[in-house]
């Protein structure tokens, strides 16, 4: 009997490869179904691919699915001016944080909107998905539900995006940085990353019947060992925070729900608990630079892929039999005050 299980997929460039590998160890193990996924930016864009291949032909034909979509993200990738430097390439870096093309666009960034910059609205990104994706198979797979969010630019308010509304503009949407690109327009609206409000959104998923567990899938660090000193460190440092802030406060406020639930005796939301888990590696992001999400070359790729399927095996070892029966992710803990506060 396969145990069901929700995920919830964080956003961040090109680190979307930690959590493609996830989905793989996940997606091989035949113990478990995929039930639900909310994603955000990268993580909604696995997660339509995920859809897709597996309405096409199963867990095996998700797994096909993500890896084509990889690889023709490193394709694509070829041609961009955004290359590291000879420096970074004999050191064996992924970094480009000192790549020629990557600081000349940060600093005319810094100057020039992308309203200016790319008047056209193109984004090749959005060519490569509907190339590779099928959207009407994303709203009419029954097996996985898929939710994707992005921000509402008038408001900061987070958009969830269902079954009947995945379409290539919510996705698009949902990993629209301002920074790089236009807002993406959906009925009239105006819509950024979806990071900024919900990264990803856990209450869809809070709320569906379809399995208690909701394994949340984090690629962005949420403590850094060494403090930042450099403006880019600082930089870095401050994007990291505001990603993760609306994950932190939607945990913050499914701990007061589970609080209230056991002052009352009774289950959470929909009459039953819901069980949180966390596939994540602190140590293991640590090294993996901020300018590096805009890397794509296959190396990276396999090694960050290689990477989050550890993370998820790790996991599996340690936590299968917590499926279905009580949450292996202790939210007092991760809320408690770290030494010295």
């Amino acid at each position: 009997m396969t145990k069901p299980i929700n995920l919830a997929l964080q956003g961040g460039g090109s680190h979307g490869a930690l959590a493609w590998g996830v989905l793989d160890r996940l997606l091989e193990d035949e113990t478990l179904t995929i039930a639900e996924v909310s994603g955000t930016s990268a993580g909604a864009m696995n997660a339509v691919v995920l859809a897709d291949g597996w309405q096409r032909g199963g867990r095996e034909g998700a797994r096909v699915a993500l890896r084509t979509f990889w690889e023709r993200v490193s394709r694509a990738a070829v041609y961009s001016p955004i290359q590291r430097s000879p420096l970074d390439k004999l050191l064996g870096r992924y970094s480009l944080d000192y790549s020629p093309g990557y600081l000349l666009f940060e600093g005319i960034s810094r100057m020039f909107s992308p309203y200016q910059l790319n008047p056209l609205r193109l984004n090749p990104l959005r060519d490569l998905l509907l190339d590779v994706v099928d959207f009407a198979n994303v709203n009419a797979c029954r097996d996985v539900v898929i939710h994707v969010t992005a921000t509402h630019v008038r408001t900061g308010r987070a958009r969830v995006f269902s079954r009947g509304e995945v379409t290539c503009d919510a996705v698009m949407a949902s990993a629209c940085l301002p920074q790089l690109f236009p807002a993406v327009t959906i009925d009239g609206e105006e819509y950024w990353d979806g990071g900024f409000s919900a990264n990803p959104a856990i209450m869809p998923l809070v709320r569906s019947p379809a399995s208690p567990d909701i394994v949340i899938v984090q690629i962005n660090p949420v403590v850094r060992c060494n403090p930042p000193r450099t403006a880019r460190e600082i930089l870095n440092r401050v994007n990291e925070i505001s990603f993760n802030t609306a994950l932190i406060k939607e945990l913050r406020t499914i701990a007061v729900m589970q609080d209230l639930a056991k002052e009352r005796g009774g289950a959470g939301e929909g009459g039953r608990d819901t069980y949180l888990h966390l596939i994540h590696a602190d140590a293991e992001v640590q090294d993996l630079a901020a300018s590096s999400k805009l890397n794509a070359e296959w190396a990276y790729l396999e090694l960050l892929f290689e990477r989050g399927r550890g993370w998820a095996d790790r996991w599996l070892s340690a936590h299968r039999d917590s499926i279905g029966q009580r949450s292996s992710f202790d939210l007092e803990d991760f809320f408690a005050d770290p030494p010295g506060v």
